[in-house]
């Protein structure tokens, strides 16, 4: 019973970063029906930031989450402004082609610029640990499930209750009807793709943060997880997202705490195809009819 729940603990944390990349998947999705394949590089573009903000600028925790979230943000609009919306009226698979490609690019240019050798985050939390009877919890654990709720709940707050949330909501359901009540369109879609790579960010950091190691690769596999996590809680849906997020943070540490390792990533893609078969729309989505 005490190992079961130290690894809980852990599952909390991983999933913290999952919901946090997952979150940029849904929102993307659901404002514009895009799966942004790149967004496991923009996470990762998003460590390196917080790497280089760490180690030359000699920031703290916090303004380097906050430098880094912005810097990235930045990013995450210039790529929807030069990537994604000239081919917002071509054929869907241009735009899946297209963000393979972004990520593509992000990968080969941050591999070219910094160069393969993976980079360590120096340690910007003070690790403390505390024992809540069996269990042990750390400060590293705290935080990054104290800044991930944090975020997430900010994220659901403006999503559900302000003017710009509702404007996000009603871009998703009709992009035409929107520019008629005085709605700039693209500044919606900048400003989705401007959370979602900010959130990614902030993931980047707390996967550094619990696990110190940063290379130009780090994107692929966290960032197919994190897609997973969001397909799996139904995509388009934020609260969706988060609890596919947790779940599978759950499910790969309890694989690995009882299982050989090696099948964490079996058993945490082959969930994505037995929900797809069951319930494709995910936990949380609704189904969707289209006509064709």
């Amino acid at each position: 019973m005490q190992f079961l729940a130290q690894q809980i603990v852990n599952a909390l944390q991983l999933g913290s970063i999952y919901a946090l990349i997952a979150l940029g998947y849904t929102l993307v999705y659901g404002v514009l029906r895009l799966i942004n394949f790149a967004h496991g590089d923009i996470f990762m573009v998003g460590a390196f930031l917080a790497f280089f903000a760490a180690v030359l600028l000699d920031l703290p925790f916090v303004p380097t989450l906050l430098l880094s979230m912005a810097a990235t943000a930045l990013l995450g609009v210039l790529i929807e402004r030069f990537a994604y919306r000239p081919l917002r009226n071509a054929p869907r698979v241009s735009a899946v082609i297209t963000a393979l490609g972004v990520g593509l690019f992000l990968e080969h240019f941050t591999l070219a610029s910094v160069g393969a050798q993976p980079r360590h985050l120096p340690p910007l939390i003070e690790t403390v640990v505390y024992r809540l009877g069996p269990v042990r919890v750390t400060t590293v654990h705290l935080v990054i499930f104290i800044v991930a709720v944090v975020l997430m709940v900010v994220l659901d707050r403006i999503v559900n209750r302000s003017l710009t949330g509702m404007a996000m909501r009603a871009v998703s359901w009709d992009k035409s009807v929107v520019p008629l009540m005085g709605v700039s369109v693209d500044r919606i879609i900048a400003l989705t793709f401007a959370i979602g790579s900010g959130l990614a960010a902030a993931g980047g950091l707390l996967y550094a943060t619990a696990y110190p190691v940063i290379e130009p690769y780090m994107g692929v596999l966290v960032g197919w997880k994190a897609f997973v996590a969001a397909v799996v809680g139904g995509i388009g849906v934020i609260r969706g997202a988060m609890l596919g997020a947790y779940l599978l943070g759950m499910v790969e540490i309890l694989v690995a705490a009882y299982l050989p390792s090696t099948y964490r990533d079996f058993i945490a893609f082959g969930l994505l195809l037995i929900l797809l078969v069951f319930r494709p729309q995910g936990i949380l989505g609704r189904r969707e009819v289209q006509k064709v």
